[in-house]
């Protein structure tokens, strides 16, 4: 059976890990290579970071951060944010990064995801989907809407459709970020992931509003989710990545064991 992963988020703005509450209202917290070593070191099973301002101050990625943190940590790590073109991807797996992580630039260019899966394999390229909902209507069927540009920016692109488009694209992994969830650690937005995985065949990671260990649970078996992203909920220290694989393992979700069985 696959087990269930457990990935940190580190959001990263001029240099330094990030959090808000719904893309607004964001503090920093630290050095994304330290917090990278910490996490790998707890036993996350991969880390992602995205440059949460890239794409709308126009900036290339950072890749002195992706190559610092290639030689500290051993777990694959997805890279996002500032990713425009076949080039960018490729520096970005060439710095050590094992994925990358399209979103707005995708929604603006799809064949970026074909040329991308074309070049480096399927595995490496993911689709990350910035979502809102909102009311359905003839072109937001779903009730849920793409945003671009760190959640500025509404497309007018059901997110349905597009996870289904990316699919057949190439991308090998859909993250499905709430943007209403966000930060929130109210529980991620279940309806949602569940919609998404349920009508594609690839890996379906849920992003936003984890905040307890039962969260995560939820996702894993309501929504359907392959990996959950976690941030606020351990960058903060309220849990630690330990104690949540603890809690889903006596619940019987499969996770790989980096904690002390008794």
């Amino acid at each position: 059976m696959l087990t269930k992963r457990i990935i940190p988020c580190l959001d990263v703005r001029a240099g330094q890990v990030t959090k808000g509450v719904e893309f607004k209202n964001n503090i920093d917290i630290g050095d994304p290579v330290a917090m990278a070593k910490s996490y790998y070191d707890a036993g996350a099973d991969e880390i992602v970071f995205y440059d949460i301002t890239a794409s709308s101050d126009r900036r290339d990625i950072m890749i002195d951060v992706v190559s610092r943190t290639a030689e500290e940590i051993f777990i694959p790590f997805s890279v996002g944010g500032g990713l425009r073109t076949y080039d960018d991807m490729r520096r970005a797996l060439l710095a050590g990064a094992e994925k990358v992580s399209v979103n707005s630039s995708a929604v603006l260019n799809p064949g970026l995801i074909a040329q991308g899966a074309k070049a480096f394999g399927r595995q490496c390229v993911v689709l990350s989907m910035d979502v809102k909902k909102v009311t359905p209507s003839a072109a937001i069927p779903s009730g849920y809407e793409i945003y671009i540009n760190g959640g500025r920016q509404p497309m007018g692109l059901d997110a349905l459709a597009w996870a289904k488009q990316g699919e057949e694209l190439g991308a090998g992994e859909l993250v499905v970020n709430s943007i209403d969830a966000d930060g929130t650690q109210d529980g991620y937005e279940l309806r949602l992931t569940r919609m998404i995985a349920e009508a594609v065949g690839i890996p379906v990671i849920a992003s936003g509003g984890g905040g307890t260990p039962q969260h995560l649970y939820d996702v894993f078996t309501e929504g359907k989710a392959d990996a959950a992203i976690v941030a606020s909920m351990i960058h903060f220290g309220t849990y630690t990545i330990p104690q949540i694989k603890r809690y889903l393992h006596d619940r019987g979700v499969p996770v790989r064991e980096t904690f002390v069985l008794p």
